[in-house]
């Protein structure tokens, strides 16, 4: 393989220092330690770049404080922005981070959750041999619906790498189904598997079932234990690196963008999972959930 679209969202994260989550008329005081824009599609993007591999990124910029934001940082960080449309602003969140660096977050959506089928003619999809999309952009059925018919386009030997999100829940049942019909690979953590496997409690039985709905590899990662990886009979659990903690911003999010620079190595899915965890390991030790910071 040898060139990635990444497809999504640019948000801006505000990243609040807090003691504890807020319980329901709580006030708890939290240290603002800064604004970043980030994003699942843009951290993915940077970990492909960290990794020096042909990379894409396919994220829309509004109009709008948000969007101005995201257009000056992508500028400064000479990326090309290949979407540029009117409509709404971007999107963004507070991630409230807690001192084990465990994260939450509240997210006010925008301009990502309005794709439009016009915007895949700013590109031609048959140039490119991997594919990311995450649960976010398929939480609305309409933004689903276009991207997933513009991914039909794709050539036969391109692969898709799905990255369910915490908002698993929030998608329908046609779109899930149309992603095992397109033969996605999976990525997912246990949260996120226990909502498109319910009522399973073996981890490699959920992994197998999935595999056998979407006949591609399924990933669970497992945060400290590493990520297990599922290729139907075959399975096998690979270890992540020894590292110190500082956020868990963005570790799901670079995971997946090593492995797919792995795959554009012609590494093996094994040694693409590997590389995952090698990269994620880079972006937890870090304030900041990109590699595109470091």
């Amino acid at each position: 393989m040898n060139k990635t679209l990444v497809i999504g969202a640019a948000f801006v994260d505000v990243l609040m220092d807090v003691p504890n989550l807020p319980t329901t008329g709580e006030d708890v005081s939290g240290k603002l330690r800064a604004n970043i824009v980030g994003g699942s599609a843009f951290n993915v993007y940077g970990a492909i770049k960290y990794a020096e591999q042909d990379v894409d990124l396919f994220v829309p910029i509004g109009k709008g404080h948000y969007a101005d934001l995201v257009s000056k940082d992508m500028v400064k960080k000479s990326i090309k922005p290949l979407l540029k449309v009117d409509g709404a602003d971007n999107g963004w969140d507070i991630s409230f981070v807690e001192p084990d660096g465990e994260r939450s977050f509240l997210t006010v959506n925008g301009i990502e959750q309005l794709w439009q089928p016009d915007w895949f003619k700013k590109i031609n999809i048959s140039d490119y041999d991997a594919f990311y999309i995450s649960g976010y952009e398929m939480e609305d059925e309409k933004a689903a619906r276009v991207i997933l018919d513009a991914l039909d386009k794709r050539e036969s030997s391109a692969v898709v790498l799905f990255d369910a999100s915490p908002r698993i829940e929030y998608i329908s049942d046609e779109t899930i189904q149309r992603l095992y019909d397109n033969h996605v690979i999976i990525h997912c953590n246990e949260d996120e598997i226990d909502h498109l496997v319910p009522g399973v409690s073996s981890l490699e039985l959920k992994c197998r079932q999935l595999f056998e709905k979407t006949h591609s590899p399924v990933i669970l990662t497992l945060g400290k234990q590493g990520a297990y990886l599922c290729e139907g009979k075959y399975s096998q659990m690979i270890r992540s690196i020894n590292v110190k903690v500082v956020n868990t911003l963005g570790a799901g999010d670079t995971f997946c963008g090593g492995f797919l620079a792995g795959l554009s190595q012609d590494m093996s899915v094994q040694e693409a999972v590997q590389e995952g965890n090698e990269i994620a390991g880079l972006v937890v030790g870090q304030d900041s959930g990109s590699l595109l910071d470091r």
